[in-house]
């Protein structure tokens, strides 16, 4: 049964920078040799995390790129701006407004603090669980 996790951001370190979680649950799924993308909500949003999984730590080595090219396939890390198609891989982090339905045996949805990004995360929730996935929360 595919499962989905959905990371509630509200601690301080996470709040100020929500994309520090999705740095910090990269190198996680790296560390455990799970083939990810990340679905970026937008290009800038894609070169932001491109920017920021180079930088957020002095000892985390993460292979990733922005899809787009030959080495996709075996980009450990792939980033996914929308409009690029790329195979499912079995670890999705979710950053999009729509549910990451696909071939993935895991999907993480970061929700950031704010209440419009709370308000589509309880409507991914019930999509998901429509669809028989097993569902957590974790409070960051």
């Amino acid at each position: 049964m595919p499962r989905a996790d959905f990371y509630l951001i509200a601690k301080p370190r996470f709040r100020e920078e929500p994309l520090l979680l999705v740095c910090e649950l990269a190198r996680k799924a790296f560390a455990s040799e799970q083939p990810t993308v990340i679905l970026a909500r937008s290009q800038d949003q894609a070169e932001e995390i491109d920017e920021r999984l180079w930088s957020f730590s002095d000892d985390a080595f993460i292979p990733h790129q922005i899809a787009g090219d030959d080495d996709d396939a075996i980009t450990a890390v792939l980033i996914v701006p929308p409009g690029i198609e790329v195979e499912d891989r079995p670890l999705a982090i979710n950053l999009r407004d729509a549910c990451a339905f696909g071939n993935h045996a895991r999907i993480l949805e970061v929700v950031a603090a704010d209440p419009a990004e709370r308000d589509g995360s309880r409507r991914r929730w019930k999509q998901y669980q429509s669809r028989g996935y097993e569902l957590t929360k974790h409070d960051m």
